[in-house]
């Protein structure tokens, strides 16, 4: 019986939260929680598939025509992707997918399925074929978001299956790596649901409005090529209802710009880093609004117990929440979000492949 095993890891966006569905860049990193797909060949025609940590199991019979598939079936949808580049699945496998990774908290527990299931079904090939991990970003970006006609960037699949700190171009898909020295990190999760799909699709609407609201006075305006100073030369122009995710757009990409710098430094001023990526979580829970107050103290007390800089880590409305620390802060700063009501908090590392 052939064995096969794939994993993918979570993900962490430092920078950019809220930018990629403008063809803004982003940064982010994989870290040491990860999904593992196990699969070993059986006798039937099917993919029994047992999600071990949510007691559930899913029956794929390799025979269906996948006319029809559900909201958030990334298991077809990720088959019907490889179908269109020639993938044929003919030998029926039993399949346990575990993982370490908070559901439904920020740290992109969907996307790391996404990727670890398209590198089991790559593996799963009668005569598999190499394929890069920018091209496996690439499909799991048109099989979880794409295929679904959902609001989201590709800044989750391409940072998941790529590895490693990197600084991704969204508009072209190209990715810089960066030095990965942020020192320690914390992940608290708040116990706090998060709110996706409603918070991306208002941002993202606000966002996109305010930036045409601008090319209609400047038809010639690129987000892209924005300085900190357009925020006001323009102001007049948007409307009230978009000036928050205005500032945002503009603020939130000149922050991005300034870290890919400091990273791509031989030695990285953490402190420094670590002040940015507190203006960014003020923007994101001042402007784009996507912070409940718990998390707000929560980071406020992480911060006050010696983190250098504390974000929220997704799109927001609950979740997971990322810090900076040190050796000597760490252990103090996982107690003050504690003591502040997440439910979890523990270190993470960065990975590279």
């Amino acid at each position: 019986m052939e064995l096969i095993i794939s994993e993918a890891p979570a993900r962490i966006c430092f920078f950019g939260d809220h930018q990629d569905y403008l063809n803004l860049p982003v940064i982010a990193g994989s870290i040491d929680r990860k999904i593992t797909v196990k699969g070993r060949s059986n006798t039937t025609h099917n993919y029994n598939i047992q999600l071990i940590d949510l007691d559930r199991v899913i029956t794929i019979d390799l025979n269906e025509k996948f006319t029809t598939i559900e909201a958030a079936d990334y298991y077809r949808s990720s088959m019907v992707i490889l179908q269109r580049e020639g993938a044929v699945f003919e030998q029926g496998y039993s399949i346990e997918i575990t993982g370490n990774i908070p559901v439904n908290a920020g740290v992109s527990s969907s996307s790391a399925l996404v990727v670890a299931w398209l590198r089991f079904l790559i593996q799963a090939q009668k005569n598999p074929k190499p394929v890069s991990n920018v091209q496996i970003g690439k499909w799991a970006y048109t099989a979880e978001v794409l295929f679904f006609k959902q609001p989201g960037g590709l800044m989750d699949q391409y940072t998941i299956a790529q590895g490693g700190l990197i600084y991704i171009d969204t508009q072209s898909g190209n990715s810089t790596r960066l030095t990965p020295q942020l020192g320690q990190l914390v992940i608290a999760e708040s116990g706090i649901a998060k709110q996706t799909l409603d918070v991306l699709q208002n941002a993202r609407e606000y966002s996109q409005n305010a930036i045409a609201s601008v090319q209609k006075i400047n038809p010639d305006f690129d987000i892209q090529q924005s300085k900190v100073a357009d925020y006001a030369r323009y102001l007049e122009a948007v409307p009230e209802l978009y000036k928050n995710h205005w500032y945002a757009a503009i603020h939130n990409y000149d922050l991005t710009l300034k870290a890919k710098k400091a990273l791509l430094a031989s030695s990285v001023d953490l402190a420094q880093v670590g002040e940015w990526m507190n203006e960014h979580q003020i923007i994101l829970q001042e402007r784009i609004q996507n912070t409940p107050a718990k998390m707000v103290l929560q980071m406020e007390a992480a911060r006050a117990a010696g983190a250098l800089g504390a974000k929220i880590i997704g799109s927001g409305g609950g979740g997971c929440m990322v810090a900076m620390v040190t050796e000597n802060t760490k252990q103090k700063v996982i107690n003050a979000f504690l003591s502040e009501g997440a439910v979890a908090a523990y270190g993470v590392q960065l990975i590279h492949f």
